[in-house]
């Protein structure tokens, strides 16, 4: 089964910026469409960005569209989440997610396979 992580979390100021990755070790994302969640405490997991398999069409949530861009390096086998202009509620666990579909979807209920989350907080 896809083993998903992810690395680049931290403690940010509001406008300031931060790439996330995601990896899969011992896997190609060749076949997977690929999408970011997040979850602030007390809220639901809400989807963020994906990126498609087949063409590397994107989707964004409205929240963060403008100030968040979703990249795929095919040479290094990952997905990156640059988040530029964070705001505090920005703060949140985000998550990558992966699913075999070939166009990609911010449904929680289409992933198959998800990582242990890395932590996301933005405060002065």
């Amino acid at each position: 089964q896809l083993q998903l992580a992810e690395s680049g979390g931290g403690l940010v100021q509001p406008g300031e910026s931060l790439t996330l990755s995601c990896e899969a070790p011992g896997f190609s994302f060749d076949w997977y469409s690929i999408a970011w969640f997040r979850q602030a405490p007390g809220k639901e997991r809400e989807g963020v960005s994906c990126i498609s398999s087949t063409d590397s069409s994107t989707k964004y949530a409205d929240s963060v569209k403008g100030r968040f861009t979703i990249s795929k390096d095919n040479a290094e086998n990952r997905v990156y989440l640059q988040m530029n202009s964070l705001k505090p509620e920005d703060t949140a666990v985000y998550y990558c997610a992966a699913d075999s579909s070939y166009y990609c979807s911010l449904s929680y209920y289409a992933m198959t396979s998800w990582g242990n989350g890395t932590k996301v907080t933005v405060s002065s």
